[in-house]
């Protein structure tokens, strides 16, 4: 025979106090817990999205990132009449780029930020198709002019629509915004691959990596057997998304360990609030067990009603835990992107899978705090405490 769960909503409205204090714990943990896996998700898919399953990425065979990678014009053009790679009539949709790194001041604190900044070929946004312009216009080939992510134009100062801005020993004018759909090129500055060469004094015939759009998405192993079995080329070539998956897993698997960590060590915290509470509500309740024992509820049903009732205070906790923490979802933050060296906004991304996890994660507390509480109501002597009333 199983006690009523209405007997369980009734004693933890009876002890409000007790039961609020243990439910904000929970929220509290549930919510840090959330918070942080959010924003290692904001982080990977920022990055991830900045990849096409149709664009390759071409680099110096044994290049760890862009920064460090060396390909000649002479690759360049093998590069280009490559099998695989799509083309605009005559025209190979391939971008030959240029990746160095320019400090700009924060809007915010006025201190210095590393920004990634890309030379690109004239045919980029043909290559990825994901970019546009959103005001302004392109860049002019041969030009010292920048187009930039929409992150950038709100984050740093002297890079909006317009301005004109001096690094690396020439000077720059803004004359477009572009959008790339939320992804990592947001937060870069794009210009004219030579003139970033010339200005920073890098040779005109060597680039950090060479990104191609390509027939289909199926045509990447064609590519990649006709490259990497040419006696002339020394590069590997790796689909761009996985690219990006790849460079992401360092900030994201260190933000997660952090934040599991810390929602842990808050989780003991809120496990010996649930204890307590439970092991409370037992002392306060010995003669209803023992009353309820002598009608003829077992054991079990004791353990049972104890534990829907911790299972109960925690749902509540991780569900408020939940609603405090949607706010987040979508709020842009920024970070260092220790694979680049360069300042990267991305957005907290609250999933309904995130919250899945969450409220999982408060009723595995309120388990853990409710177990050991129940054991013991059940334990306690009938007749002992039936001498008490």
């Amino acid at each position: 025979m199983a006690i009523p769960i209405v007997y369980n909503l009734r004693s933890v409205r009876a002890r409000w106090v007790s039961s609020i204090v243990a439910v904000l714990g929970i929220a509290g943990t549930v919510g840090v817990f959330i918070a942080m896996l959010s924003l290692a998700r904001g982080f990977k898919a920022t990055l991830v999205s900045s990849g096409a399953e149709d664009n390759a990425l071409i680099r110096r065979d044994g290049a760890t990132g862009e920064i460090d990678g060396t390909v000649p014009l002479e690759q360049v053009r093998v590069i280009q009449d490559a099998p695989g790679i799509a083309r605009d009539g005559n025209q190979p949709l391939v971008s030959p780029e240029v990746v160095v790194i320019a400090a700009f001041p924060l809007k915010s604190t006025g201190t210095d930020a590393n920004v990634q900044v890309r030379g690109v070929s004239p045919e980029v946004l043909k290559v990825r198709t994901k970019v546009h312009i959103k005001e302004g216009r392109f860049f002019q080939p041969g030009l010292s002019e920048l187009v930039v992510g929409r992150n950038v134009a709100g984050m740093y100062a002297g890079l909006n629509l317009g301005d004109t801005n001096r690094f690396g020993g020439g000077t720059w004018k803004v004359v477009g915004v572009f959008d790339a759909g939320g992804s990592a090129f947001d937060s870069e500055l794009w210009c004219d691959s030579r003139v970033l060469a010339q200005v920073y004094k890098r040779p005109e015939n060597l680039f950090s990596s060479i990104t191609v759009h390509l027939t289909s998405a199926s045509a990447l192993g064609t590519l990649k057997d006709s490259l990497t079995s040419d006696p002339r080329m020394q590069v590997q070539v790796d689909r761009e998304v996985a690219y990006y998956e790849k460079i992401s897993r360092g900030l994201t698997t260190l933000i997660t360990v952090l934040g599991t960590m810390v929602a842990a060590i808050m989780g003991i915290g809120a496990v010996f609030g649930a204890l307590n509470t439970m092991y409370s509500a037992v002392s306060e309740r010995s003669r209803e067990i023992a009353t309820m024992r002598a009608i003829g509820f077992g054991a079990a049903s004791v353990v049972f009603s104890f534990v829907i009732e911790a299972l109960l205070i925690s749902f509540l906790g991780g569900a408020l835990g939940c609603i405090a923490v949607l706010p987040l979802n979508g709020l842009t933050t920024g970070a260092m992107n220790w694979q680049t060296f360069s300042h990267l906004a991305f957005a907290f991304k609250i999933t309904p899978l995130l919250l899945g996890a969450g409220i999982l994660f408060a009723l595995l507390m309120g388990l853990i705090g409710g177990v050991p509480p129940a054991i013991s109501a059940a334990r306690r002597p009938i007749a002992f405490a039936l001498r008490e009333l």
